[in-house]
C-alpha cells in the first residue's frame, strides 16, 4: 500500500515541476512562491518533526536545532567555497554557481527520499497513521516538485539537468517507501537529518530565492506569493494533523 501511495507522490511531484516550467514568463513570482513554499515546509512541517524525534538538549540546546543552524552555515559555507573557485576560473561574482543548484536539489531528493520511508514507516504502525502520512507527503511533494525544478534552473543549470533533478525527486519516494520492506530508519537519527536539512533549505530561500525574486520586481504581488507559499504548506500540515 505504501508503494501504491508513493505512486501519488510520484505524480504531484511531476506536477510541481510542470507547473514551475509553465510560468517562466511570470518569473519573479514563481521565485517568491518558491521562497515562501521553502519557508513554510522548514518552519511548518521539517522543525517541528525534528524538534519531536530529535529534542534531546546538547549543552542547553535541543539536538535538532543545533543541526539545523549547522545546515544553515553548512550551505552558506558551500555556497561561498564555490563562489571563490568559480571567481578564480574567470566567472564574475553575482554569477549564479550551477553546483550550488545541483547540491540544493540532490538535498530535496534525499528529502523526498525520506518522505518515502516514513510512508512506509506509517504503514508498518496502522492504516490510519498511513493515510495521514500519505496525505502530508502528497500534498507537499507539489511544493518539493515546484521548488526541485525551481532551484537547479535558478543557478544557471540547463533544462535538461532540471528536469532529470525533477524525475529523481519524483522517482525518490517510491524507493524510499519500497526500501522500508528491508530496514527501519531510527527516529533520532531521522529528526537530526531532518534538523541539518531545514537549515540548509531556509539559507537558500532566505539567502538567495527570496532575495532573486525581488531583485527586478520589487512588486506587491511577488510578496503576495511569498504568504501564499507559506500559507499552502501551513493547510496542509493543518489538513494532514501535523
Amino acid at each position: 500500500m505504501a508503494v501504491v501511495v508513493a505512486l501519488g507522490a510520484f505524480l504531484m511531484t511531476l506536477f510541481g515541476g510542470w507547473v514551475a516550467q509553465r510560468v517562466t514568463d511570470r518569473r519573479h513570482l514563481v521565485l517568491g512562491l518558491a521562497g515562501g513554499l521553502m519557508l513554510g515546509v522548514v518552519g511548518l512541517d521539517l522543525l517541528p518533526e525534528a524538534l519531536e524525534a530529535a529534542g534531546e538538549k546538547v549543552f542547553g540546546v535541543p539536538e535538532a536545532l543545533l543541526l539545523f543552524v549547522g545546515g544553515f552555515l553548512f550551505a552558506h559555507v558551500v555556497e561561498r567555497l564555490l563562489a571563490v573557485r568559480q571567481a578564480a576560473h574567470g566567472v564574475g561574482a553575482h554569477e549564479r554557481v550551477p553546483q550550488v543548484g545541483l547540491t540544493a536539489a540532490a538535498a530535496m531528493v534525499l528529502h523526498s527520499l525520506m518522505d518515502g520511508i516514513a510512508l512506509g514507516a506509517a504503514f508498518q504502525v496502522g492504516g490510519g497513521m498511513g493515510a495521514t502520512v500519505a496525505l502530508a507527503v502528497i500534498t507537499h511533494d507539489f511544493a518539493d516538485g515546484f521548488n526541485t525544478y525551481t532551484i537547479t534552473s535558478l543557478y544557471g543549470n540547463a533544462r535538461r539537468k532540471a528536469v532529470g533533478m525533477l524525475v529523481a525527486d519524483a522517482v525518490a519516494p517510491i524507493l524510499g517507501a519500497a526500501s522500508t520492506l528491508l530496514f527501519t530508519l531510527p527516529e533520532e537519527l531521522l529528526g537530526s537529518y531532518l534538523g541539518f536539512f531545514g537549515g540548509a533549505l531556509l539559507y537558500l530561500a532566505a539567502a538567495e530565492i527570496l532575495p532573486e525574486a525581488h531583485h527586478e520586481h520589487p512588486a506587491r504581488s511577488t510578496l503576495l506569493c511569498t504568504v501564499a507559499g507559506v500559507g499552502f504548506i501551513w493547510l496542509v500540515v493543518g489538513v494532514s494533523g501535523g
